[in-house]
């Protein structure tokens, strides 16, 4: 069983329940040794004066922070600790915000919090349905080891979450830090359309036990082949840039092969490079390929006779489209504020539109 990091109280406005803090993940990564290369003899890192290259020993080690060329301020480590914020033993929280509302730049670590004992169950409980309820997290501060850390605390199923944050001088500014961003003018038209779709087809449920860390799984491959004699197959070099007048290709053969279930990366592939007419389907592609359901149907353009979108007894079969057709006939309808929309509120506002249109012919 997991022992805790830290332990003390979390405080929300009067109401106080012990907790221990418990790191919530583990790090997988195969470690190495360092040799000297052609013997068995470790590396070691060792401290010395770049100047006398003789060792230095922990306790004649000080810390200076540089003023100037060769000048420093010396700190003594017990100067440190002195101003040090001490051992707290109190994670108070001072403001519940919106969980969506932190961006994911902001989180660093993460760790469970659980009561210190079966009395103080109930309180923690409450603590934890109520962010739960309200989609909220609780920020505060605490210290660890001398160090401040500014946190979130939120809910998931059964247990509290505490994430320590970045602080705000930590984050940096994209539009300044780097070199090149897109202007933006180019989220728009077909492509963008195609591109919705494309994410539609390939969306899913969030099941992190699908993902593995392969590298590290080809590390280990490489190690035990090594040790047995063996070789092990190069990786493949990346793929190619796509290149902006394929674009369109790129983008209809990976939809193609995302609907039929074969994964995009050949078809795509098939359809770059050229203008070549796709192949036409054997007989064999159309027993193996899956018939089209309703949510993978094209979208119909406005103002046909067949369009659901007209009041009220259509929403029904608008909520059978997906999010990328529902923007679409958003988009033929010129339905304002649309890319900022959900699913839901995309269906609302084409029926709403449906009724309008209905009223005016009238």
């Amino acid at each position: 069983m997991a022992r805790a990091i830290w332990s003390g109280v979390i405080t929300f406005g009067l109401v106080t329940v012990p907790v221990g803090l418990y790191t919530a993940t583990e790090d997988h990564t195969v470690h190495f040794h360092q040799l000297q290369r052609g013997t068995s003899d470790r590396i070691r890192n060792r401290r010395v004066n770049e100047r006398t290259g003789d060792e230095v020993g922990t306790d004649d080690i000080v810390k200076g922070f540089p003023v100037g060329e060769g000048e420093y301020v010396v700190v003594e480590p017990d100067e440190l600790d002195e101003i040090a914020p001490g051992r707290s033993q109190t994670i108070d929280i001072s403001d519940f915000v919106d969980l969506e509302a932190i961006e994911p730049v902001y989180f660093d670590r993460t760790y469970y919090v659980a009561p210190r004992g079966k009395e103080y169950s109930k309180v923690y409980e409450l603590l934890r349905a109520a962010l739960a309820e309200g989609n909220k997290a609780g920020i505060a501060t605490f210290v660890m080891r001398n160090k401040q850390y500014l946190t979130a605390l939120r809910a998931e199923d059964k247990v509290l979450v505490l994430q320590t944050l970045h602080w705000a001088d930590e984050v940096r500014d994209p539009g300044t830090e780097l070199p090149e961003l897109p202007s933006g003018g180019s989220g728009s038209g077909k492509e963008l359309r195609m591109a919705l779709q494309l994410v539609d087809a390939l969306s899913g449920d969030w099941q992190p036990e699908r993902y593995h860390d392969t590298y590290q799984e080809k590390v280990r491959e490489l190690v035990k082949a090594k040790a047995e004699g063996q070789e092990v197959a190069v990786a493949e070099a990346p793929p190619e840039a796509t290149n902006v007048i394929d674009l369109m290709q790129v983008l209809e053969g990976s939809l193609e092969a995302a609907r039929s279930g074969r994964g995009g990366k050949e078809t795509a592939e098939r359809n770059t490079g050229s203008a070549q007419r796709k192949p036409a389907r054997t007989a064999a592609d159309a027993k193996t390929t899956k018939p089209r359901s309703r949510k993978e149907a094209p979208p119909k353009k406005s103002g046909t006779a067949s369009a659901p979108s007209r009041g009220r007894e259509g929403r029904s079969e608008l909520r059978k489209l997906s999010k990328a057709e529902l923007y679409q006939r958003a988009a033929d309808q010129d339905v304002a504020g649309r890319s900022k929309m959900s699913r839901e509120e995309l269906v609302d506002a084409l029926a709403g539109s449906g009724r309008r249109r209905k009223k005016s012919a009238a």
